[in-house]
């Protein structure tokens, strides 16, 4: 066990994975609240306090176990949902797809913040490694949460983006996964095709675009 470079590694990504979640989580619920449901807001969900989605299982315990387990090579963590009433949406079909790709989004500007933190160090010749390397793993968290929560099967983003997309019969065939769609993900992601067919080319799309959108910055400096 190398308690050292444990703690070097929550050091770095405690911070990003932070805000990450916390935006991610809050994002769902102003994009409810814009479209009708006030769930999460009544609930004091609305924050950007992070204890306030933060989940003790899913966010802390296992992603600790599985850093463990597998000294490192397969981490996996979740926050605690927003409550979401597509009920209540002024047009539930439609306007769940806008609430469930707002956390995924939000991720993915987080990942461009990140990368601008780069940029601004390297303009302040900012050579610090323990920046640098929080920097780089604002952008790894974020891009991966892009992308994993945009995999098509419920409950996951993508799933409900997914329902809102498709025709009725067909919505309702993939919605009844709902209640098994995270141990069919975990089981995939196992097998390593969600890291394969989805994460991998998802995340080297995401490095593309960030990279041609700081490419004209770095220039300058350069």
């Amino acid at each position: 066990m190398d308690i050292a470079n444990l703690i070097q590694t929550v050091a770095l990504y405690a911070l990003p994975v932070l805000f990450a979640i916390t935006i991610h989580e809050a994002a769902h619920g102003y994009a409810a609240r814009h479209f009708g449901d006030n769930t999460a807001y009544l609930q004091g969900r609305m924050t950007l306090n992070p204890l306030k989605h933060i989940d003790p299982v899913g966010t802390i315990l296992m992603p600790l176990v599985l850093y463990f387990a597998t000294s490192g090579a397969f981490l996996f963590g979740y926050a605690k949902p927003v409550p979401v009433n597509f009920g209540a949406l002024r047009n539930p079909k439609r306007d769940m797809v806008w609430v469930a790709l707002a956390g995924p989004a939000s991720n993915f500007a987080q990942a461009i913040f990140w990368a601008l933190m780069l940029v601004v160090l390297a303009a302040t010749g900012i050579e610090e490694p323990f920046f640098l390397k929080m920097a780089q793993a604002g952008i790894l968290v974020n891009l991966v949460m892009w992308a994993f929560n945009l995999f098509p099967l419920p409950p996951l983003d993508g799933g409900r983006i997914l329902v809102g997309l498709l025709p009725w019969k067909q919505a309702q065939m993939v919605s009844r996964l709902e209640p098994w769609g995270f141990f069919i993900v975990m089981g995939l992601v196992l097998a390593g095709v969600v890291g394969t067919l989805w994460l991998r080319p998802l995340m080297t799309l995401g490095y593309a675009v960030i990279n041609t959108l700081i490419s004209p910055l770095l220039s300058l400096l350069g």
